[in-house]
């Protein structure tokens, strides 16, 4: 099971923000960076957390399906691109 608890975090050097998942008792990052908020969903460098808070479930979504596709990054997180949306 995937679980999301809310633990979410802005990295404005990386203009990326972070979502948390787990799944068995590990955490796993799901980024989705400032580029992609911006194209589907308007946001602007002021709103990126408001974006996430406003479209979470979609995100959570995405979240998920790649997580349960095994689609991880090199590091163990799971990247959201524009295609997952």
């Amino acid at each position: 099971m995937i679980s999301f608890p809310r633990l979410e975090c802005w990295n404005d050097a990386t203009k990326v923000a972070t979502v948390a998942a787990a799944q068995n008792k590990k955490r796993i990052l799901c980024r989705v960076s400032l580029a992609l908020l911006a194209e589907k969903y308007g946001a602007s460098e002021n709103t990126p957390m408001q974006i996430i808070a406003e479209h979470r479930d979609a995100i959570q979504d995405a979240a998920r399906k790649l997580i349960e596709a095994d689609a991880f990054e090199d590091d163990g997180s799971i990247l959201i691109r524009l295609r997952d949306l």
